[in-house]
C-alpha cells in the first residue's frame, strides 16, 4: 500500500492529463472538423448550446491538461458536462446505457474527482508557483498530506 500512496500524485496526474486530452479533442472535433469530426451536425458559430459546449471543452480540456486554474476549471467543465446529461440524454431515458449519455456521466465525474483532489504531478501552475523569486530556480515541491495517519 506504501508503494500505492508514493505513485499517488503521478497517477493524478496522468489521469488528469489524459481526461482534458480527450475533452480538448471533443472540442477540436467539434469546432474544427477534425479527428473524425463533430458526432452529429457540426453548430454554426456562437450557435446555443453546441459551439459554446464544444468551446467550453476545448479550452476547458486544455487547462485540465496543462494543469492550469485545474480545480476551477475541472469544476466548471464538469458543471458543463452534468449539464448536457440533463439537458440532452436524460429526456431520453434516465440511466446512461439507455439514452447515449455514458460520455457526458463518466466525463461529469472524472471532472469532479480532478476538481476535489487537485491537479498532481506535472501541472505548469506548480511549476509557476515553486519558483523562486531570486534566480528563478525550481523549488521542491511540499510534500502532499496523505489520507491515512502516520505511524510517528
Amino acid at each position: 500500500m506504501e508503494a500505492l500512496e508514493r505513485s499517488r500524485e503521478h497517477v493524478l496526474g496522468l489521469f488528469r492529463i489524459v481526461v482534458g486530452l480527450l475533452f480538448a479533442c471533443h472540442g477540436a472535433a467539434t469546432l474544427f472538423g477534425v479527428l473524425g469530426g463533430p458526432h452529429g451536425s457540426a453548430p454554426r458559430p456562437a450557435e446555443w448550446p453546441g459551439w459554446w459546449a464544444a468551446a467550453f471543452q476545448l479550452v476547458g480540456g486544455a487547462l485540465v491538461l496543462c494543469g492550469l486554474g485545474t480545480r476551477a476549471a475541472a469544476a466548471l467543465c464538469s458543471g458543463s458536462m452534468a449539464y448536457a446529461y440533463f439537458d440532452a440524454h436524460q429526456r431520453h431515458a434516465v440511466l446512461p446505457i439507455q439514452n447515449g449519455g455514458e460520455p457526458a456521466a463518466m466525463f461529469c465525474w472524472s471532472f469532479l474527482l480532478i476538481a476535489a483532489l487537485g491537479p498532481g504531478r506535472w501541472a505548469v501552475a506548480s511549476l509557476v508557483r515553486h519558483r523562486r523569486r531570486d534566480g528563478g530556480r525550481p523549488v521542491p515541491a511540499a510534500p502532499m498530506p496523505t489520507d491515512t495517519p502516520s505511524s510517528a
